[in-house]
Parts: structure tokens; C-alpha cells; sequence
């Protein structure tokens, strides 16, 4: 499967470059650090070049400081670089030196109006109001640029065209992909220091909704359905039999109601076929349609591979960055009903598969974020009638998928009941 997915991603890849190549943008993804004042880019930027940058937390939640994240977590005072803005929040400088600093945020669009050097930082001064790490995205459009003379007269406000928008995604997937390939380098046209660090920030920039919180019922579940969840494997394994991802929700009701019901919260089944889909990407993304079913690996619950894949992301952005699971029919029902089992991982950029060493897609660790998100999808579709957690014994809390990346979590199983 791993060189399916090679296979695929060169194909965008290549589509990337081309693309690229049309509008001469750059693009850039750098790591800050709440230890660190000022990080120097590299970039030398020249009069009428167009910044878009945008912003994401890398680092895992911390509680007492909190984590960094791009908006900033605390109140803006005098002795902050930017009296302005919040404490911690991401900023930049055009000069080494006495330049005032302008708020980034979660994303902003510079034009640059005289010959540049771009520093980047968070808001900090003294003791830092939060931890951890920052990713930050850049993408140069230089000036003369056929990029940089659509965007000029275009209000923040404004979308980019169609063409410029399915250009950047591909542009980005091609990034993040050759960083896992290859590893991480500096060159001239990615300053990445990580691929998860730029899916991360792929996925900022568009490609996933902050989950909306989830209304769960506090009554117990039915001693029959806990009989029977209490009984479901803990985790998945990979066709080696090595364990991977925990099994982390279930959904109550019939194959019909469970695929109409995924359908209208705007989830994509896979595709099963690499060679198809390497078309269907090719062909759709020139045609300036979306593809948004790119096929997944095949993992086993019961004894067989999954029943169904599912996925959720903004076009072509997919590649690095989505939001997925498989399901299972389970042996047993309730009260008449289908049960479906479930795990539910988040993409968030490109690894080595410790396994053997080719390119795999890495994992947010923290996978109660995609329980819930799928829980929260179906809430907002108007599809849940109920949703309960449920801690089965032997929990998994701590372990590691098939592909050797680690994960956390609180163990517990999300019961959505369909309407």
C-alpha cells in the first residue's frame, strides 16, 4: 500500500510543480518557540511581494502555562514587542533591527512596500505566558509574478480564484509530501522543519473545522449493549497482525441510515482503487473539480478489512492533511439494530513507516480529537439522536499504530445512537 500511495502522491506531486511553476510562488513552513525572541527566516523579500501566512499550534495541550497558540492566550500589555496584541501571539518583523512588529495571528497578507528580511516570533516578554511550539506556513507570491499581479487590488477579504487556490493546496501537498519522502531540508523552495509540523498548518489553513461541543447523555447505557461492547477488541491490527489504531466509537443503527446519515454531515467514502483515484485527482483537479476521496490502507477488526472508509477534508489538501476512519459491522446487534465499530484517526502530515521505511501518513497522537469530531459532525448534521461515552475495561490509553507512531487517550468508547 505504501507505494500505491507513492505512486499516487507523485502524480500530484508532479501536478504541483507544473502548477507552481505557473505562478512562481514560494512556500515556506518554519517552527517558533515560546523560548526563543526572534526566528530568522532566511527570506530576503523585495518591494511588491505578497505574504500569506497563516498559523498553527504543534505542540501537545499543556495546562499550567498553557500551550501556545497563534491567536495568543493572554492580555496585551505595554511591555509586550506588540502592545497591541495579545500575549503569545504570533508576530513578524521586516527588519533585523527597530522595526515595529505587525500581528500575524492565525493568518494575514502582507505587501511588502520596501526591500525586506523576515523575522518571526511570539509576543512574549519575560516570563512566557504559555509553551511549546508554533508552526508557521509562508507563502511568497514575488513580485512580477502572474500570482502577484491577480492578488494586487484584492481586498483580505477577498477569495483567491479558483485556479490560484487549487494551484497553493497542490503546491502545499507537494511540500509536505517531499518532506516525508526525503526528509526534512532547507532549500529554495521549502524551509520546512517537519512534515507533521506542515500538515499541521495545512490543516489550519483550511482543511478541518474546530469540533463544536458535543451535547452527551449522561444516562447509563443498556447493560445489553455494554455486555456487548465490553467484548470488542481494543484495538485494529494491520494485515501483518501488528495492533494499530483503538477502536474509539460506535454507531447504533442500519447500513442505509449510518451511510445517509455520514453523507449529509460530509463525509466522502474512499476510494479503493490507487490507480483510479491517481486518475480521478489528475483529471479532476485540472478540470478545477474537487477529489476528495483518496483511498486509504486496508486494516482488520473481526478477522476481515474494514467495511467502509471514510474521509473529510478541503480539496487536495486531503493529500497531507484529513480527517478519517473505518468501520466495521459488528457481529452482535441492539435490539434490532446494526452496530457499526469504528477508529477514527486524524492525518496530519507524512512520516517514515517504522516498519519499512517508506512514506505513511503520521497521526495527530491525541486520536480523542477525531472520536469526537465524528461525533461532532453527525450532531451538526442533525443525524445524532443520542451520544454517550463509555469506558470499557482495559482501556487503551497509551500505544502506538501499526506504523510505529505513538497515541493517546482517555479510553473511552463515543456511542452515537442515529435518529
Amino acid at each position: 500500500m505504501a507505494r500505491q500511495w507513492t505512486l499516487l502522491l507523485a502524480a500530484l506531486v508532479f501536478c504541483a510543480f507544473q502548477a507552481s511553476a505557473q505562478t512562481a510562488a514560494q512556500h515556506f513552513t518554519f517552527q517558533i518557540y515560546d523560548a526563543q525572541a526572534w526566528t530568522d527566516t532566511g527570506l530576503d523579500l523585495q518591494s511588491g511581494d505578497v505574504l500569506q501566512i497563516s498559523a498553527a499550534a504543534s505542540a501537545p495541550a499543556f495546562s499550567n502555562p498553557p500551550a501556545c497558540v497563534p491567536e495568543g492566550v493572554g492580555a496585551a500589555t505595554a511591555d509586550l514587542p506588540l502592545p497591541s496584541a495579545p500575549a503569545g501571539a504570533v508576530i513578524a518583523r521586516l527588519h533585523a533591527q527597530g522595526a515595529a512588529p505587525v500581528l500575524v495571528g492565525a493568518s494575514t497578507k502582507l505587501r511588502i512596500e520596501e526591500p525586506s528580511h523576515l523575522f518571526l516570533g511570539m509576543n512574549m516578554a519575560g516570563t512566557p505566558p504559555c509553551r511549546g511550539a508554533i508552526a508557521v506556513f509562508v507563502h511568497r507570491i514575488p513580485v512580477g509574478s502572474a500570482a502577484t499581479s491577480t492578488t494586487a487590488g484584492t481586498s483580505d477579504g477577498q477569495q483567491k480564484s479558483r485556479g490560484e487556490q487549487l494551484k497553493s493546496q497542490l503546491a502545499t501537498a507537494a511540500q509536505i509530501f517531499m518532506s516525508g519522502q526525503f526528509g526534512a531540508s532547507k532549500s529554495d523552495s521549502s524551509a520546512s522543519s517537519s512534515s507533521a509540523a506542515s500538515a499541521e498548518n495545512t490543516a489550519a489553513a483550511g482543511s478541518s473545522a474546530a469540533v463544536s461541543p458535543l451535547k452527551v447523555s449522561d444516562a447509563p447505557l443498556d447493560s445489553d449493549l455494554r455486555t456487548s461492547l465490553d467484548s470488542l477488541p481494543r484495538r485494529v491490527n494491520d494485515q501483518f497482525n501488528n495492533l494499530g489504531d483503538m477502536v474509539n466509537f460506535a454507531i447504533v443503527g442500519s447500513q442505509k441510515d449510518v451511510q445517509a446519515a455520514l453523507d449529509a454531515a460530509s463525509w466522502h467514502v474512499a476510494d479503493t482503487s490507487t490507480k483510479k483515484a491517481v486518475f480521478s485527482a489528475i483529471e479532476e483537479t485540472y478540470e478545477n473539480k474537487d477529489y476528495l476521496q483518496m483511498p486509504m490502507s486496508t486494516l482488520y477488526l473481526f478477522g476481515r478489512k474494514q467495511d467502509f472508509g471514510y474521509e473529510m477534508a478541503e480539496p487536495i489538501a486531503m493529500v497531507a492533511s484529513r480527517h478519517h476512519f473505518r468501520i466495521w459491522k459488528a457481529s452482535f446487534t441492539w435490539e434490532g439494530q446494526e452496530v457499526w465499530v469504528g477508529a477514527g484517526t486524524h492525518d496530519i502530515g507524512f512520516a517514515k513507516d517504522k516498519r519499512n521505511g517508506e512514506v505513511t501518513h503520521k497521526i495527530d497522537p491525541a486520536v480523542d480529537g477525531e472520536r469526537d469530531n465524528i461525533g461532532s459532525s453527525l450532531q451538526k448534521a442533525d443525524k445524532a439522536k443520542t451520544l454517550t461515552y463509555y469506558l470499557p475495561p482495559d482501556p487503551v490509553q497509551d500505544a502506538r499504530n501499526a506504523t510505529g507512531d505513538g497515541y493517546h487517550s482517555d479510553g473511552r468508547l463515543l456511542v452515537i445512537f442515529l435518529q
